[in-house]
């Protein structure tokens, strides 16, 4: 069965925009390692609450852990897990990573991969959402922020 496993900040960022249930509408049950499940329940906020009510959000732990050293120099735990987990499962899995560093790791290690814009595009592809500019705006607003040059591509790509 192919996972979802993924890291914190699509979450934050789809969570305060209100639109983290667009995860659950296209994937079904998602995966998060402990380390980002306890980096996002460390505040009392909106995205903790969603996170522990939400019954299709499965948190597991790597059981690989001396691996956690090999990457830990440039990324932080949650990212590391994620890319663990996606490689102690069978088969092909999907991360959901947005810092650059970890999406490079996770292109390197050859692991299918996508990030918060790249689930707001399917979602509007796929007839979820109508606009993605309107929650990357709510995002914004949230201090969740974007290159220009991301911006710009995601305007062209979803035509608006």
């Amino acid at each position: 069965m192919r996972k979802i496993i993924v890291n914190s900040t699509p979450l934050i960022a789809l969570s305060k925009a209100g639109n983290i249930e667009l995860l659950h509408k296209m994937y079904g049950d998602i995966t998060v390692p402990e380390a980002v499940f306890k980096e996002i329940t460390a505040k009392n906020d909106v995205v903790e609450r969603k996170i522990k009510n939400s019954d299709w959000i499965h948190i597991e732990a790597i059981n690989d852990v001396k691996s956690k050293r090999m990457y830990s120099a440039k990324l932080h735990a949650g990212e590391v897990e994620v890319m663990i987990l996606a490689q102690e499962y069978e088969g092909e899995h999907l991360v959901v990573i947005d810092d650059y560093a970890a999406r490079k790791t996770a292109e390197f290690l050859r692991l299918n991969l996508t990030g918060t814009i790249g689930i707001l595009l399917k979602a509007k592809k796929q007839g979820y959402i109508k606009e993605i500019m309107p929650i990357i705006t709510e995002m914004e607003e949230n201090k969740i922020y974007f290159s220009d040059e991301l911006i710009n591509m995601v305007r062209k790509v979803a035509e608006e």
